[in-house]
């Protein structure tokens, strides 16, 4: 009992929550009575979305500046980190590129625009214009953006914060330690606030079927089914970049990474997969020089999966307001993940964190982040797999790059 898996609470809780919204559904017939009902008992998943905004600018604050701040080690060791720096970049965007086409080509929010009923509030759905943008970027006061959870430009002054830090490291020792266990308290507070999550599974889903019906179900299939069709795409696509850099080893990688693939898919935590990662990278083989230091970067700047599903995730949840965004919009939305999710690998579920923040940030619906919270657990094991594979194939791009593979490594060693 002590050690049942939050998986397991969070798929228990949302069958209650199915099963209490399909019974207030089928006995309360009249439509104002159930969305009274809707409303108290979604009293549970407001306290959770509220604390999830109470831990945002600490959390991106705190865990992008110690990230920055290891970029001290990138300085040592040269090229190696601004070549992982690029690469990285580059991911990124193909990863949100790839997403943000892809949920719009699938469309798997439209048809629930009838999921209005947790809360109600209104929504500007004009798209950001430049000025108001780059107004959004730099901040005034940090305190002011922190106090409005203006992400971008805490984000901003992290990354000034951050590189102040790395580039005076005696001076800012005593700041780093502070902020490193600042980082430390903030995410052991993250997972105290991630205990909640079963609740407010279950109160979004009684909720949302007592207003809408058991058919809305259908929805949740059609996210799922698309995004794991969007993952194999990447997938695909990353494979290809291997073949295409590396050459003939690349399929020697792909063999090396199937243990901790499934290992990381299994567990729904690439960080599970980090020793057996490291392992398996010298048998490619890969200097540890090289992976020691691509690796923990990796975890932190690279990570594809959750690219992808943060991207994917936003936009159904604007698709399931009926909220139509424009092109530019949802390019300056990718920028902004871009940006956001840097700095918070490790922390439960850091993809809910990172698009309930997006979703504040372009005034959308802010409880839309239940609609997908009861099956992030599923598509949690997907996006931590696709990280094992972008890490993986960054490590040994950055080795190819630096000249340190072998022109054929599967080849066993003579000497």
């Amino acid at each position: 009992m002590k050690r049942m898996s939050m998986t397991t609470l969070i798929i228990i809780a949302m069958l209650l929550g199915i099963t209490v919204g399909g019974l207030a559904h089928a006995w309360i017939a009249d439509s104002v009575q159930q969305q009274h009902f809707a409303h108290y008992i979604s009293i549970g998943s407001t306290v959770f979305l509220r604390l999830i905004k109470m831990i945002i600018a600490p959390l991106v604050f705190s865990t992008l500046v110690v990230g920055i701040g290891h970029m001290s080690d990138a300085a040592s060791v040269g090229r190696v980190g601004a070549k992982a720096m690029i690469w990285f970049v580059l991911a990124s965007l193909f990863s949100l590129t790839l997403g943000m086409i892809l949920v719009n080509l699938f469309g798997p929010g439209v048809g629930m625009h009838r999921l209005h009923g947790i809360t109600t509030s209104p929504i500007a759905t004009d798209g950001m214009s430049l000025d108001s943008f780059v107004k959004h970027i730099v901040p005034d006061s940090v305190f002011r953006a922190m106090t409005d959870n203006e992400i971008l430009q805490i984000v901003v002054f992290s990354v000034f914060f951050g590189v102040a830090c790395a580039s005076m490291p005696e001076k800012a020792r005593v700041i780093m330690e502070w902020t490193e266990s600042l980082s430390q308290i903030i995410l052991k507070v993250t997972g105290y606030v991630m205990l909640l999550a079963p609740l407010a599974v279950f109160c979004a889903m009684a909720a949302t079927i007592t207003t809408n019906g058991l058919g809305v179900l259908i929805n949740y299939g059609k996210f799922m089914g698309e995004f794991y069709i969007a993952l194999f795409l990447l997938w695909c696509s990353l494979i290809a970049a291997a073949f295409a850099i590396l050459g003939r080893p690349a399929r020697r990688l792909i063999r090396l990474m199937r243990e901790p693939f499934l290992l990381a898919f299994s567990t729904a935590s690439s960080e599970a997969a980090y020793p057996l990662m490291l392992d398996q990278l010298s048998r490619f083989p890969i200097s540890r020089r090289i992976s020691s230091f691509v690796l923990p970067l990796g975890y932190s700047f690279n990570l594809d999966g959750t690219m992808m599903y943060c991207t994917f995730a936003s936009i159904f949840i604007a698709q399931a307001y009926d909220i139509s965004l424009p092109w530019s919009t949802q390019i300056i939305m990718l920028l902004t993940l871009m940006l956001t999710s840097k700095g918070v690998a490790g922390i439960p579920r850091a993809s809910l964190v990172v698009i309930a923040a997006t979703l504040s940030q372009f005034k959308l619906p802010e409880e839309g982040v239940l609609l997908i919270l009861g099956v992030d657990t599923f598509l949690d094991m997907g996006r931590s797999a696709t990280n094992v594979v972008g890490n993986s194939l960054a490590t040994a791009v950055v080795a190819k790059w630096e000249g340190q593979l072998p022109a054929e490594p599967a080849q066993p060693r003579r000497d």
